[in-house]
């Protein structure tokens, strides 16, 4: 049950990343650079809740999966994978969030930040494959 939960978070975070990466980005960045950032400020405060929530419980629990049987060392990676998108997040994303927070609507720098910001933001959806990879690779027979 611990490995199914992780798997589910880990799914959830994939999707919602892949989402974020090619649909809503994506979209957001066919709008003017004011309209942009209006756009990406809550949409970035309420999925930041949400990512970071699945991360540590997927993380969590896949690591408890894997202490729990002794037997499965893709439950615990697929688990320290998930968990990776946070010091990854505050060491590649974070100075651009932070700017992107500042940033008043439509200045100059508001288009290549944003920019910028969709392509780190792709790691996080790589990140969340494999994490559900593995994980998925350590319930099957």
């Amino acid at each position: 049950m611990l490995a199914l939960t992780a798997l589910i978070c880990a799914a959830l975070f994939a999707g919602a990343a892949f989402y974020v990466a090619f649909a809503e980005h994506p979209a957001r960045m066919t709008l003017d650079d004011g309209a942009a950032l209006a756009e990406w400020k809550p949409a970035y405060a309420r999925g930041t809740i949400m990512q970071v929530a699945l991360a540590i419980l997927g993380g969590v629990l896949g690591a408890l999966a894997w202490w729990r049987y002794q037997s499965n060392w893709f439950w615990l990676a697929g688990g320290v994978v998930l968990l990776l998108n946070i010091p990854y997040t505050f060491a590649a994303v974070w100075g651009v969030n932070t700017k992107l927070k500042a940033a008043a609507q439509g200045s100059a720098e508001t288009r290549a930040l944003l920019s910028r910001w969709g392509k780190l933001h792709l790691v996080r959806v790589a990140l969340g494959l494999i994490a559900t990879g593995l994980i998925a690779r350590g319930i099957l027979p």
